[in-house]
């Protein structure tokens, strides 16, 4: 069950589960700002939380279109957020970020059915392409569901 403090805690940050949103996964602070700071007057909202167990508790019930975590979180890794976003309606493209990103960890991400992999130090023109690629594939596959509801609730009426 999800903890009604955290959903009110992202809430109170100016967070939102709109389909423009990032949600960022990192124990590390000054992602959290860097991020933020890459969207920091744009329509896409950011909010995130420090560990995969928190992440997997909210997941479920926070839509977000685009997923950003940490290759090193305390708790648990990647994989276990990938395992978990699969399970969504609309699951989000998983960005991986790591200090160590090189070809093994990318060609295992995309194996396994994530979007790409950010090397850290972040870019902020990388960071922002990456994410706005991502969000066009989500969109994109999200897109003929939306109208194919949509039509069925006109035709209710």
């Amino acid at each position: 069950m999800t903890s009604p403090t955290m959903l009110q805690q992202l809430q109170h940050q100016g967070a939102t589960d709109e389909p423009n949103a990032v949600f960022v996964i990192s124990p590390f602070e000054q992602d959290h700002v860097f991020i933020g700071q890459v969207f920091e007057g744009a329509t896409w909202r950011v909010s995130g939380v420090s560990s995969c167990g928190e992440a997997l508790e909210i997941l479920p019930v926070w839509r977000s279109a685009v997923v950003v975590c940490d290759g090193e979180l305390p708790d648990g890794d990647w994989k276990d957020i990938l395992e978990a976003l699969v399970l969504l309606p609309y699951p989000p493209p998983l960005v991986v970020t790591a200090r160590l990103a090189d070809e093994r960890l990318w060609g295992e991400v995309l194996h396994l059915g994530g979007y790409d992999v950010l090397a850290k130090p972040l870019d902020k023109k990388e960071v922002l392409w990456v994410v706005n690629s991502a969000w066009q594939q989500w969109d994109r596959r999200r897109e003929p569901i939306t109208r194919v509801k949509q039509a069925a609730a006109s035709t209710r009426q």
